[in-house]
């Protein structure tokens, strides 16, 4: 078996949205390179190794350490500073926003940065490489017949919309909610669901939000499915009309991409994350401004107003994503960056 070449280490437990990036990547990496993820959370069926075993790997010749995490930053530099193994340590940064000290401190420490969009390489203190994310367009696609896949998923009927991500304040769940009650009055046959988990901070929240759809006589039209398995993510997305992403801070956001490969259109807020770049405006989705419930609640009210245009932005959303945001491209871009530090040895 030849040497392993990279490690991506994923140091959590739970579903996030640093998970799924490597859960996405790994499948199409590992056909440019050896590569493997280690750490707990991750399916069984991408390229694995089990973490303890990354301190006795063959040290001679140097193996990419790919962290996402301040902990996985951490991790690489013990490995290599104090067990004295040969990583090479990369660090991809998504966050726009000034880091905190300790995480300069880290950053400072790799070998090499990626950052995930020209607004996260702004807030680096040194050279990065920009690479954005892509999506599988085989993975994530149109379903045939969306009602025979809720039936199959135990969805409502009617016109769905989706929003998907961890339950909290930074996710605008509130806003969208805020939205719901305004709206959905109009639209008898619109539903959202919700999925995601909401940590112990943040049980309060879910519970103040489903509080208020119940006073408004929303409580059977906006669910909150909690944290669902991926599979079962990748084909909710395809049973949507549509998809939701009010994020307040985001580090890249990749669900609306999700979702517009699978022939749904997005509404996402202006200037949070990559989302300006991901939707066209009036033509795959929507943009509005961010922390605006108001401006949600049009966005949401045009797009359910006219069926036929909503589903015609689903088709101009899935040929968006094929001709600009494919994960072959992604993977080979960050392939690249780890012959570069392998080779620079």
């Amino acid at each position: 078996m030849p040497d392993i070449e990279v490690v991506a280490p994923n140091l959590k437990h739970s579903l996030s949205g640093v998970t799924t990036t490597i859960i996405r990547l790994l499948p199409i990496q590992e056909k440019l390179i050896n590569i493997r993820a280690t750490g707990p959370g991750l399916p069984g069926d991408i390229p694995h190794i089990r973490l303890w075993k990354t301190l006795f790997l063959p040290n001679r010749k140097p193996i990419v350490w790919h962290a996402r995490r301040n902990t996985e930053m951490l991790m690489g530099l013990f490995l290599k500073t104090v067990l004295r193994r040969n990583y090479k340590l990369l660090f991809t940064s998504a966050a726009q926003r000034n880091h905190s000290g300790f995480t300069k401190k880290l950053i400072s420490k790799m070998d090499a940065v990626i950052a995930t969009t020209p607004q996260a390489a702004s807030f680096l203190e040194r050279p990065s490489t920009v690479i954005m994310h892509g999506v599988n367009t085989q993975l994530f696609h149109p379903a045939e017949d969306k009602n025979a896949l809720r039936a199959k998923l135990g969805l409502p009927s009617g016109t769905l919309i989706g929003c998907f991500g961890r339950i909290r304040p930074q996710k605008g769940v509130d806003l969208l909610v805020d939205a719901a009650i305004e709206v959905l009055p109009a639209f008898p046959d619109a539903k959202i669901i919700f999925t995601g988990n909401a940590t112990k901070e943040f049980e309060a929240f879910q519970r103040e939000q489903e509080d208020k759809l119940k006073r408004a006589g929303l409580g059977t039209r906006a669910l909150f499915l909690g944290e669902r398995p991926w599979d079962e993510i990748v084909e909710t997305y395809r049973a949507l009309d549509l998809f939701v992403a009010p994020a307040r801070h985001e580090g890249f956001g990749l669900t609306p991409l999700e979702a517009m490969a699978s022939g749904v259109p997005a509404i996402a807020c202006n200037n949070v994350g990559a989302f300006s770049a991901q939707i066209q405006d009036g033509v795959t989705g929507r943009l509005v401004d961010k922390d605006n419930a108001e401006a949600l609640a049009q966005a949401l009210r045009d797009m359910l107003a006219d069926p036929g245009k909503m589903a015609k932005a689903g088709a101009a959303a899935r040929q968006h994503v094929e001709q600009n945001f494919r994960i072959e491209g992604e993977a080979e871009a960050i392939v690249k960056v780890y012959r570069t530090l392998l080779d620079s040895n």
